[in-house]
């Protein structure tokens, strides 16, 4: 462009930008002075107010510029380089496309998850009701069994797998999802609930069975006391297969018919002729010589209906028990009876205790056996009119104490607990501890139904307790226990 000179009026370049001239165009050509160009004449411009006006460039709508750097569409994973007004058609058309895309997924996930429930088993839906972790189930045609749980958090890709998974099963057809409307609302709602894991859904196994296995892995050893035990039971079983069987019911009709045997003829007359009083009142009927017991045939009354029984009569039939187990060992258990004079020797003296008064009534060399080997001690207790019977009952630990008519005495519990322990010490020289011992007022016994047969009740307590069995026995039999006792005394032995 040339320069202004003289008047430095300014030239027709002004008027090429100012938009003020277009509206007042003013003819400033008097005023110039000669340009001193160096372009040819056909060059130059023409200073028309025409030409001037058609320099300017064409109104553009909108307030957009040029963009003056590339531009980097991100959205939707494209990266096109558009310029000016172009960004949002592009945009526009972005958005088309992906929504295309995922309509066609999600089409096409809706269409797999179609043919992959389209036939279900019984046992397809056992094992989806155990997928998901224990999500809400959805049904399929109303069948209560055939149900397919998926979990919430997995991604679309995972339809695949749920569609090998129910058709590697391999079994029979149950149902068949022929309504397509049907089929379509039950996968719009398991598509609403589900998104598909990448990971497989474990089968829920019972905890019993989880732990067993696991104590199974942790400790090998359970292997082999399994093994152990199955062959003790093998043993056992051949062990009791080879033991004789012992028939209880005809042994306990042994011991019934033994206890309640019947007098024979001969036996009853002897027993009516004994308790004659006219003929053998002064008359000594027995004599036992080793306890030196001599029985009359007035002290051989109390065996009487209604009768007391003395302490004669009860202290030789206790001798003659003794030598029953003497004579046959294998019949009864190993006991040692006291006479009725025992307590009363006890507990004499001061303090109510005296241990020293029956010291020697129990060595080695007078009993022949040791006192703290037997099975069971028997005390005959006599309380002025009544009689009782205490039990130091070794087999079983227990201190026992039976009375016909339910009575207890404490004392005589605490007075044999302490001989016990005495005895033991002084006749070996041990300390023993019966603390854990269980007193017993025995009460599952044949109870007392009237005034005087409590002396009877007493010797059949021991009797039965010696052949070690229940007191099977009752009031009623009181009157034939009797005769049965008076008859084994005047034969000085005890069946």
């Amino acid at each position: 462009m040339g320069a202004l000179f003289g008047s430095r009026k300014r030239g027709n370049e002004y008027f090429q930008h100012s938009p003020a001239s277009v509206a007042a165009p003013f003819d400033h050509s008097r005023n110039l002075k000669k340009y001193r160009l160096s372009v040819p004449m056909d060059q130059r411009p023409s200073n028309s107010a025409a030409s001037r006006i058609k320099q300017y460039p064409d109104s553009k709508t909108g307030s957009y510029g040029e963009v003056q750097a590339p531009v980097r569409i991100k959205r939707f994973g494209f990266s096109h380089r558009i310029d000016g007004g172009k960004i949002r058609a592009a945009s526009k058309e972005c958005s088309d496309d992906k929504m295309k895309i995922l309509l066609g997924r999600y089409q096409s996930t809706k269409n797999r998850a179609l043919e992959s429930l389209r036939y279900t088993t019984e046992d397809e839906a056992a094992v989806s009701l155990r997928l998901g972790n224990e999500k809400e189930p959805i049904e399929i045609d109303g069948e209560e069994e055939n149900q397919v749980v998926v979990s919430d958090d997995s991604s679309v890709e995972e339809a695949e797998i749920v569609k090998k998974k129910l058709h590697s099963l391999n079994s029979s057809v149950v149902t068949d999802l022929s309504n397509e409307h049907a089929k379509v609302d039950v996968v719009e709602k398991m598509m609403n609930l589900m998104q598909l894991r990448h990971e497989s859904a474990d089968i829920v196994v019972p905890a019993h069975k989880s732990l067993y296995d696991y104590s199974l892995r942790r400790n090998d050893k359970l292997h082999s006391l399994a093994a152990e035990i199955q062959l003790t039971e093998m043993q056992l079983r051949r062990h009791l297969l080879l033991r004789p069987v012992k028939d209880t019911r005809e042994a306990m009709r042994d011991v019934s018919e033994e206890c309640f045997a019947p007098l024979s003829v001969e036996e009853e007359d002897d027993v009516t002729n004994a308790l004659s009083l006219k003929s053998n009142r002064g008359k000594v009927l027995v004599s036992h010589e080793t306890s030196n017991i001599d029985i009359t045939g007035e002290k051989f009354q109390c065996l009487r209906p209604g009768g007391w029984l003395n302490d004669e009569v009860i202290n030789l039939y206790v001798e003659l028990l003794k030598e029953r187990e003497k004579r046959e060992p294998q019949k009864f258990l190993k006991c040692h009876f006291f006479n009725s004079f025992f307590y009363k020797k006890l507990i004499a003296g001061k303090g109510g205790y005296n241990f020293q008064s029956v010291r020697r009534w129990t060595t080695p060399k007078k009993l022949g056996y040791n006192l703290l080997d037997c099975d069971k001690i028997f005390v005959p207790i006599h309380k002025i009119n009544h009689w009782c019977l205490a039990v130091i009952n070794k087999k079983d630990e227990k201190f026992q104490y039976l009375d016909s008519l339910k009575g207890g005495d404490n004392k005589v519990m605490k007075m044999l607990a302490r001989y016990y322990i005495d005895e033991a010490k002084d006749k070996s020289g041990k300390d023993i501890d019966v603390s854990s011992w269980e007193e017993e007022f025995v009460e599952d016994l044949p109870e007392q139904e009237n005034g005087y047969d409590c002396g009877m009740f007493m010797l059949k307590y021991a009797d039965f307790y010696s052949r070690d069995i229940g007191l099977c026995f009752s009031q009623e039999n009181m009157p034939y226990f009797r005769r049965r006792t008076a008859k084994e005394i005047l034969r000085l032995r005890a069946e």
